[in-house]
């Protein structure tokens, strides 16, 4: 199933969908380009390409730019939020490329966005396709790239690029001014707005710093108030939960609630080290295994997960 990560990244980016051109614009010229000289109008375009490219394909999301309101595109960018490293994802990658140029018969260009450094720099190599002279470097937007939020600097700190600055920084150091940072950027947002973004910001954070940014908030243990955080969670936890009971059957309850909670952990793009995994398989305490297996849906490091 699509990580927490994977989500809420693609849902920032829809929500505010000149985010990706805004935090190209210092690294790439393609990014902030506009035949009008003005800045482009930026709407979310068909991300199904099955009609342009043989094989059914869907890119994560495609970004239309034009110089007025449903103006004809100018460019595009296809975003593709890659949590892990794929080498399939980088020969699908030509095909969402071509069918995006050929649909609206403008420029474009991949941009990748992840949260991982060693992803970034994966997503960063050129893709040959074996025509001579012919190959792709994606744009990414990796860690390095999107800005401490709290930290002094010259870029407006959008709401959208708040949260997306928890997301990939909330697990460090800085995760409470982060946190804080993010938070108050939501003044002026719509309630449901509001709601969700302040669901991301609880869930990326780490576990100290989420008990510090409670207390601000409401003296106590925080709870998802947007649905799409709500079902979200559940959606994760009911197929977790599912997982466990089919493999309980087949094995026993415990064992059954350990793989489903190895599967859980390795769809949010955690690395299980061997000895965090026998820790996993040895608990026969189905009640510690049902807590994990509901910190995992929302966990970005298996310290979320066991709680140390």
């Amino acid at each position: 199933m699509p990580s927490f990560a994977h989500e809420t990244i693609l849902e920032l980016f829809r929500r505010r969908p000149s985010l990706a051109a805004e935090l190209l614009a210092e690294s790439s010229p393609f990014a902030n380009r506009s035949p009008a000289g003005m800045p482009p109008h930026a709407q979310i375009g068909d991300s199904s390409l099955g009609d342009a490219v043989p094989a059914e394909r869907r890119a994560d999301l495609v970004l239309l730019f034009a110089d007025t309101h449903g103006g004809p595109p100018h460019r595009a960018l296809v975003v593709e939020v890659q949590l892990a490293i794929d080498p399939d994802k980088r020969r699908a990658w030509w095909g969402y490329l071509v069918a995006v140029h050929t649909r609206h018969r403008c420029d474009v260009a991949l941009v990748v966005v992840t949260t991982g450094a060693a992803v970034a720099r994966w997503a960063r190599q050129p893709i040959a396709l074996g025509h001579p002279g012919t190959s792709l470097t994606p744009l990414v937007i990796g860690p390095a790239d999107v800005p401490v939020a709290g930290e002094d600097s010259t870029a407006p700190l959008t709401p959208e690029l708040a949260v997306l600055s928890a997301i990939v920084h909330g697990q460090g150091t800085n995760g409470e001014r982060v946190g804080r940072a993010a938070l108050a950027t939501f003044g002026d947002l719509d309630e449901e707005k509001a709601a969700l973004y302040t669901d991301v910001v609880f869930a990326s954070t780490h576990a100290a710093a989420r008990a510090i940014l409670e207390d601000l908030m409401a003296n106590g243990t925080y709870e998802y108030q947007s649905d799409f955080m709500k079902r979200l969670h559940a959606k994760g936890l009911e197929e977790g939960r599912a997982e466990g009971r089919a493999e309980g059957r087949a094995e026993g309850r415990a064992e059954g609630r350990a793989l489903a909670l190895l599967r859980v952990i390795a769809s949010r793009g955690i690395e299980v080290a061997p000895a965090a995994r026998e820790r996993v398989l040895s608990c026969a305490d189905v009640e510690t295994l049902e807590t994990w297996l509901v910190r995992a849906v929302s966990a970005s490091t298996l310290a979320d997960v066991f709680g140390d």
